[in-house]
């Protein structure tokens, strides 16, 4: 396989907006060309050849025109006037500077099951196209009436046996339908005329609204994209590598950082492939920071809780307002920088990478651009990047590393600790429509991997929720989406974080802290009489989880505690966990019950 990189293209359709926007937003995210989806063409008031004219001067090219629909295996009749559109459709595309066309196997009732005659008929249709120096790509869409698999399409092509008659591959209708991409060596290279590529969740529906639904960029779903390409590639196929998804989110968002989710997915792709995109991911050992930024209020209640969890404030940072907290490996900064009365939200994480300066790197070519900071002489020069929900992202040597050092000592009075040894995860509620695009950029920033995805329904709606961490457990985050839009109803809880801490002995934790009075979340016995009868996990063991809130989970790995506290400000609580054994996951079955009880705590504080 060639080491160089393949030309990347995107299909018009993935994008939401008018054509130009698309254009545009393809040519921003660094895409080569584009495919041009008929209905965007059609719904645009520049002619073609402008359109043409557009595109060389963002330095895209037409690649593909696309769709052709219906034409093959029809009564005489219907053949005529199929040519005579598809003459009508060339012009198009002379004026559009695109010489190839995407033909989808037929759904018309009209057509028959006849693969000679959609062998001869697709034979003139070539004929016709390489009159007019282009190509015909057919594809086997999964929902054909008659051809719907690659292999059938690929036989047909053969038996047509016209130079400019190919084969385009989707690996959305390859894989929805669980063909065996291996039959793919035996096409040869110059005969795959075109390949399109989507991921998608592994779903048991119609394939058709799947496929309208809930494709996905490359890396975010279920498909193996890699074995599939690799048997492409094997082939000699030496065309683009185009994206072709289309989805309930992808169409109403925002065109511009869509792209370049979309260049981060096929970069990331490649980069799987063994092409050189990019620096490897650094090995990460652990959560350096975590800051919060509050207001005079937030900050207040949130330092007297760290406090209670046997926090100590050891330094001020010497040019903005911001106080370090510790308490053995875990650090929280407060940034006192909020001007909103009660706000509470995480600004920033930071992560310990074994190479922080080659962590900065990959994330500039997986399209994560170092942000601006402003920093005086003598402080840390700390790279960052930007996640979707807007999350700063920083790299930090291991180890406590140089940035201890732009905080002077506070001098608090020391507190006993509770055994907290370091930041467990740390929990961000994503907007609806950047899920899966935080997913995608944890994983090729950062090299974190996704684990399997969680659904559950809580007082507010449906939820999912998917954890991505490095191979040791080091570093983990965990991800909060709900699965369709919620609306205003959402009281007093939308879209919560929370630092969880890992605590040697978190009963023990959670006795102190009732004696301390600090504020923990009061969970209702009715969960601690379910709790015992579906467990069994006797009378002693179960009166002590329910008289210090604290709630259990086991899978057959390990068990997992943890005790939270109250909402700290508008969006911030605090969570103390412990993992017995194996156990990886992050208390998911509770999440309904801890959800329920902040809304219990913020009407009863009056601010739902």
């Amino acid at each position: 396989m060639s080491t160089a990189e393949p030309r990347r293209v995107i299909a018009t359709v993935c994008l939401s907006g008018t054509l130009e926007d698309k254009l545009a937003a393809a040519a921003a995210a660094g895409f080569d060309g584009v495919e041009i989806f008929e209905n965007d063409l059609i719904a645009s008031a520049a002619a073609p050849a402008e359109i043409r004219q557009r595109c060389a001067d963002l330095g895209l090219t037409v690649d593909l025109y696309q769709p052709f629909r219906d034409f093959e295996s029809v009564p005489p009749e219907l053949l005529r006037a199929n040519l005579r559109r598809a003459e009508r459709k060339f012009d198009v595309m002379e004026q559009l500077g695109a010489d190839l066309v995407l033909v989808c196997s037929t759904v018309s009732p009209d057509a028959v099951d006849d693969d000679e005659l959609a062998a001869e008929q697709l034979r003139l249709l070539a004929e016709r196209a390489a009159a007019r120096g282009m190509r015909v790509a057919y594809e086997a869409l999964a929902w054909g009436r008659f051809v719907n698999t690659y292999e059938h399409s690929w036989r047909i092509v053969r038996r047509a046996d016209h130079p400019a008659l190919g084969v385009c591959l989707d690996s959305f209708h390859v894989l929805s339908r669980g063909g065996d991409p291996a039959l793919i060596r035996t096409i040869p290279g110059e005969k795959l005329f075109f390949l399109q590529l989507a991921d998608a969740p592994r779903l048991d529906m119609d394939v058709l609204q799947w496929s309208r639904h809930h494709r996905l960029f490359p890396g975010q779903g279920s498909f193996d994209l890699q074995t599939f390409i690799g048997n492409v590639l094997s082939t000699g196929y030496a065309g683009p590598l185009s994206l072709e998804v289309f989805n309930d989110v992808f169409r109403q968002a925002d065109p511009k950082p869509a792209a370049v989710d979309a260049m981060r997915s096929l970069r990331l792709l490649e980069e799987q492939l063994g092409f050189p995109v990019a620096e490897p991911a650094p090995r990460l050992s652990g959560h350096a920071f975590v800051e919060l930024a509050v207001d005079r209020e937030s900050g207040a209640r949130i330092a007297g809780t760290l406090a209670a969890l046997g926090f100590e404030a050891t330094g001020e940072h010497g040019s903005k307002p911001v106080r370090l907290w510790e308490q053995g490996g875990a650090r929280v900064l407060l940034n006192a920088k909020s001007e909103t009365p009660g706000s509470a939200e995480i600004g920033a994480l930071a992560v310990e990478s074994a190479d922080p300066s080659s962590s900065a790197l990959r994330a500039e070519a997986m399209h994560a651009p170092i942000l601006p900071r402003t920093r005086g002489p003598e402080e840390a020069n700390l790279a960052s990047v930007a996640a979707p929900d807007g999350t700063e992202v920083f790299f930090c040597g291991a180890g406590s590393g140089s940035w201890l050092a732009d905080f002077a000592g506070a001098g608090a009075a020391p507190v006993p600790g509770l055994g907290i040894t370091g930041i467990d995860h740390v929990a961000l509620t994503q907007p609806f429509d950047h899920f899966d695009e935080a997913t995608l950029f944890y994983r090729s920033v950062t090299g974190l991997r996704p684990e399997p995805i969680a659904e559950y329904a809580a007082p507010f709606g449906m939820v999912r929720t998917r954890g991505v961490a490095d191979p040791t457990g080091a570093v983990r985050l965990a991800l909060t989406g709900t699965l369709v839009r919620r609306g205003e109803w959402a009281p007093a809880v939308r879209d919560p974080q929370h630092i969880a801490f890992a605590c040697d002995h978190v009963l023990a934790a959670a006795r102190t802290l009732r004696e301390r009075g600090a504020p923990v979340l009061r969970i209702p016995d009715n969960y601690y009489d379910d709790l015992d009868a579906r467990l069994d996990l006797g009378e002693e063991v179960l009166a002590q989880l329910r008289a210090n809130s604290v709630l259990y989970d086991r899978d057959e790995h390990g068990e997992y505690l943890h005790v939270c506290t109250e909402m700290l400000g508008s969006r911030i609580f605090f969570e103390l966990v412990q993992r017995i054994g194996g156990y990886a996951g992050y208390g998911v079955p509770n999440a309904p019950v801890r959800m329920a009880a902040h809304r219990r705590q913020r009407l009863a504080a009056g601010s739902g």
